[in-house]
């Protein structure tokens, strides 16, 4: 046999025992998050359902149809190669700004609760346009930092980049302040681990402390420069002191802070609280982590984190193992928007942040987030399949 046909075999059997790291640990772990998703939206809605005349499972089936839906767009874009999606990332970035600009200035932006935020849509159906907006930056980031890649030190590109995430956070800033933050907070990190300047993201962060300082210590004046409308200072009072504020907006702060403090180590029982009761305000979505607990108590709520946590640990593994650029920064814009929101709205329960309304990835009511989260997870199952193992 020649060296050279023996090498074609050599060749062909490690080929054979190479295999795709398909992530079902991460699978799982979305699977199970959702599923109990599904019980928390269930135990935190059947009371307000029955209030509003509807069945108790209303709120429940509704959540799980999206949950299908969500499945299904996941296992789907698992399958397909992550790099397909690049072409798409500069449409798909201006698709996400026009939404945000037909529902903050025309008829086709949906009002609740003073806020636009959702797209009408035909059939009595809308869609939440900042979750939009969440994938198309990272997938346009994603796309422009890897093409960029040492190029985007350089002062032009560096710009480029910052206005584009600048612009998509101020559209959805202007009805919405915790979407805004995060998809704010995602493009600027992922600028961060790809270029090698520094020093102007340390600047940056040195003014937002500044700029918060000098709210929360110069307050009335900056109300009184217009700087600040008065409800966006109200919500800052109701932070510092929400007990002053319990009739008006501390109210669903402190009814949240009795929910979990009434919950104890181990929780009064699935199904068993009663600061959902129309206690709480948006306890099926806004506050559910204040519902879980209540009813699951502390054990519940580390082990709800644990999960989270898991899963970024999983996304981490495969950023780090990515076959490329490209793949890398989709991973790590997933892992920050899951991270941060995550973390956004234990804050906001708990107290430690304003109250911004961000629902917990996963777990809390609303069918868009669901939809898109799940999407964004499909991304990151498709890079995993691309990572070969030995």
């Amino acid at each position: 046999m020649s060296d050279r046909t023996q090498g074609k075999e050599t060749r062909s059997a490690l080929l054979r025992k190479e295999r795709s790291l398909y992530d079902y640990s991460m699978l799982f772990v979305v699977l199970f998050l959702c599923c109990f998703g599904l019980i928390m939206v269930y135990s935190a809605s059947y009371y307000s359902a029955r209030v509003k005349g509807l069945p108790d499972t209303y709120y429940l089936r509704q959540q799980a149809i999206w949950y299908v839906l969500g499945t299904a767009a996941m296992i789907g874009l698992s399958l397909i190669d992550y790099h397909f999606w690049q072409f798409f990332a500069i449409p798909g970035y201006l698709v996400g700004v026009v939404v945000m600009g037909l529902i903050n200035w025309t008829s086709l932006g949906l009002e609740l609760n003073g806020k636009k935020r959702w797209l009408k849509l035909p059939f009595d159906q809308s869609i939440q346009g900042a979750e939009i907006v969440k994938l198309t930056v990272i997938l346009m980031m994603a796309w422009m930092l890897a093409r960029l890649a040492k190029r985007v030190d350089e002062w032009i590109w560096f710009v480029a980049v910052l206005i584009l995430v600048g612009v998509a956070a101020g559209l959805v800033l202007i009805n919405n302040l915790s979407s805004g933050i995060i998809i704010g907070a995602i493009g600027l990190y992922m600028l961060f681990l790809s270029s090698r300047r520094k020093w102007p993201f340390i600047v940056f962060a040195v003014l937002v402390v500044t700029a918060v300082a000098a709210v929360l210590i110069f307050s009335d004046k900056i109300v009184e420069m217009g700087l600040l409308e008065p409800y966006q200072m109200e919500r800052i009072n109701v932070w510092k002191d929400p007990e002053a504020y319990a009739d008006e907006g501390g109210y669903q702060v402190l009814q949240g802070l009795y929910a979990i403090g009434s919950g104890g180590l181990f929780g009064k029982g699935l199904g068993n609280g009663t600061q959902k009761l129309g206690f709480v305000p948006e306890a099926s979505n806004d506050m559910i982590f204040s519902i879980l607990c209540e009813e699951l108590g502390l054990f519940g709520a580390f082990c709800l984190i644990a999960l989270f946590l898991f899963l970024l640990y999983r996304m981490m593994l495969v950023a780090n193992n990515a076959p490329d650029r490209f793949g890398s920064l989709l991973v790590v814009g997933v892992m920050v928007h899951i991270g941060l929101q995550t973390v956004m709205h234990i804050a906001v329960v708990t107290g430690v942040m304003p109250n911004t309304g961000v629902t917990l990835p996963f777990i809390s009511y609303g069918g868009t987030s669901v939809l898109f989260l799940m999407a964004e997870i499909g991304l990151v199952l498709s890079v995993s399949r691309r990572i070969r193992l030995s």
